[in-house]
């Protein structure tokens, strides 16, 4: 009887590493498409369609799709990457030394860079707009925007009655107000705005007054008219001799009897 034989087979390590290839490059498509998106978005809105995301990114329209089955699902993803992204800064900023610049640091690139992103910020404010698939994202940001906004309050820096819904609101006209400015930097009007969030007006720009207000008299006339003694009633001085004591002769008299009345 022959000895069995006994059979080996070499695992199959060149057909695995081309799937590994395959998940790193979808990857890569992935966020070239995401690049690609936000620029697009930022020059020309919501119009822009998936071809010329493809195109931007030097994928074919098939793989835009394979990723993003629909406009609405990229432009979802945009949004998400975005909201992400500042809430890692945040959390960068937790811990940095002065609260209160880091806060204030986080608010200038919050309106500058929705003001890049605006496209996409007034989508998210549409009805139509599935919020719910960025919920999450957005519930992460808001809570370490309010670690950066209490860190700063403790630190003196910020004032102690704002809460975070003033921080968004103030987010919201911050970003329309730096949509008239042509520039990149953070406009003067907006950063007045981020000013009025400080426990103190910093010198030389909110508490500085252009045109200081007219100087207001005083010294306002009083009624100083003298009252009768006797029934208080107004005296009107007399063109000519010493002022009057009493408003009537009557008057008078009643205060002559007063004075000379014998106590019973």
């Amino acid at each position: 009887m022959s000895a069995p034989t006994l059979s080996y087979t070499e695992p199959a390590l060149p057909r695995d590493k081309p799937a590994l290839n395959t998940r790193s490059d979808a990857r890569r498509n992935r966020a070239l498409v995401l690049a690609a998106a936000q620029r697009a978005l930022a020059e020309g809105g919501v119009a822009v369609s998936l071809a010329e995301v493809a195109r931007r990114a030097g994928v074919g329209a098939g793989t835009v799709y394979r990723h993003f089955p629909t406009k609405t699902a990229l432009l979802e993803a945009v949004m998400q990457q975005r909201i992400d992204r500042l809430t890692a800064l945040a959390h960068r900023l937790r811990d940095a030394p002065e609260p209160g610049r880091a806060f204030f640091s986080f608010c200038t690139e919050v309106i500058v860079s929705s003001h890049r992103n605006q496209a996409v910020c007034d989508l998210a404010g549409n009805d139509g707009w599935p919020r719910e698939l960025v919920q999450d994202a957005g519930a992460r940001f808001h809570t370490a925007l309010d670690d950066l906004l209490v860190a700063a309050q403790r630190a003196g820096a910020v004032r102690p009655d704002l809460a975070l819904s003033d921080v968004l609101a103030l987010f919201t006209g911050c970003v329309a107000i730096q949509r008239l400015s042509p520039g990149r930097e953070l406009s003067r009007p907006a950063a007045l705005v981020l000013d009025s969030m400080r426990a103190r007006p910093v010198s030389g720009t909110v508490a500085k007054l252009r045109n200081p207000p007219a100087q207001r008299d005083e010294t306002m006339a009083r009624d100083e008219t003298p009252h009768c003694p006797i029934c208080a009633a107004p005296i009107h001085p007399p063109g000519t001799g010493r002022p009057a004591r009493y408003c009537s002769a009557a008057c008078r008299q009643k205060a002559h009897r007063r004075r000379h009345a014998t106590p019973q």
